[in-house]
């Protein structure tokens, strides 16, 4: 349990999602044990003894957008509730406890937090997730958190504007130090189409490890195929993508056989996208600035109001084609494949990129390249403005 313990951790700190000094975990094995930032493996193992769940981290984020939505937070609210799909999907929202409301010992607090959710934000003090069989599981539901307070303080900022002191330094630390330069240059992948499954295996796992190691997404953020005559060869559900060996699944393109059941749930847009474009090769992932600019809209006295799902317009950032609808077997299997095509690339309302490469996946990786920092820069221009 300490080798999955410290695997976690530094995950956290490689993804830049926590403080390198400020993570712990806690983990039900034969006993309860408990590693990492003293006081706050004190909290995790308190917490952890109080669930019927197996692991749990507490950790400081590496930016200080979670405390903001709680500062920001109208007196009586106990929730922050992003728009984000991961959010609706896995979180539904995210409760929050306030420094003024926190007990001596606060670990029964968010005990009763987590019995109902997967993440709770305590401000002063970090995130803490739990994992109901596993510690990936308290680590995923973290990632989860520190993304979805990501996107929701990004977005609110750009409606609302600074709203607390110290909020305007942070954003600027955070824009001219935190943020790295996106690049595709010095990635080594194959060139043309790809046949042999051990060469389409090979390069599926490299290529899923590049999107994670350059910053683009978080580690189970996104899912990445190739197609190979009548085969889709497509990340597993769930999967991490800088560990994908083991974990792709290849699919028949007619759908003729059960192979699919642990693939992507994604796998029904990954097939029409390809039946539609002729693409080779297909990367899906959530990179945030790209998930926060999908939900801007200038359109005025709009009807609808589940715009994630129920919007029919192509709207457009720049070039990029942007399109609602539902993850898995919903709308965007639908909206995606007929405006993909051309561009190559297109946003889904609160869910991230789709990018093809028609011979391989060096294409594919510099428009998701291009498309993120085409939404960083637009953002950062429409902030100034504000």
């Amino acid at each position: 349990m300490r080798d999955q313990i410290a695997k976690y951790t530094a995950k956290l700190i490689a993804d830049r999602a926590a403080r390198p000094d400020g993570i712990a975990f806690a983990a039900q094995d034969d006993r309860l044990i408990a590693d990492g930032n003293p006081e706050l493996a004190r909290l995790a193992e308190g917490v952890l003894s109080q669930l019927s769940c197996l692991g749990l981290v507490a950790a400081c984020p590496a930016l200080p957008f979670a405390d903001f939505l709680v500062a920001r937070a109208k007196p009586g609210e106990s929730t922050i509730v992003p728009r984000d799909t991961e959010t609706r999907t896995f979180l539904h929202d995210i409760p929050f406890l306030r420094r003024t409301e926190l007990d001596s010992d606060p670990a029964p607090q968010i005990a009763r937090f987590l019995a109902n959710r997967k993440g709770v934000v305590v401000e002063g003090v970090g995130i803490v997730a739990s994992g109901a069989v596993t510690v990936e599981q308290a680590f995923i539901n973290y990632c989860s958190v520190f993304h979805a307070t990501f996107v929701k303080y990004l977005r609110d900022l750009l409606h609302e504007g600074y709203l607390i002191h110290g909020e305007a330094e942070a954003v600027r630390e955070f824009r001219d130090q935190w943020l790295r330069p996106l690049s595709a240059e010095g990635l080594v992948s194959r060139h043309g189409s790809l046949v042999e499954p051990a060469e389409i295996l090979a390069e599926i796992e490299t290529v899923g490890r590049y999107t994670v190691e350059r910053g683009l997404v978080d580690s189970f953020f996104g899912n990445i195929s190739a197609r190979a005559g009548e085969l889709i060869y497509i990340s597993q559900t769930a999967a991490s993508l800088d560990e994908l060996a083991g974990c792709i699944d290849p699919v028949p393109l007619d759908n003729s056989s059960t192979t699919g059941i642990t693939a992507s749930s994604e796998l029904l847009a990954h097939r029409r996208i390809y039946e539609a474009s002729g693409a080779a090769v297909i990367l899906h992932g959530h990179p945030k600035f790209a998930v926060v600019m999908s939900m801007e809209c200038a359109e005025e006295n709009c009807p609808i109001t589940d715009c994630w799902k129920e919007c029919p317009r192509v709207r457009f950032l720049g070039d990029i084609p942007v399109v609602a609808g539902e993850i898995g077997a919903g709308g965007l299997a639908k909206r995606v494949p007929p405006v993909i095509g051309g561009p190559g690339k297109a946003l889904v309302y609160g869910h991230g990129v789709f990018t093809v490469g028609r011979a391989d996946f060096a294409e594919a990786f510099r428009a998701m390249v291009d498309v993120e920092n085409w939404c960083r820069e637009e953002y950062f221009r429409r902030l100034a403005a504000v």
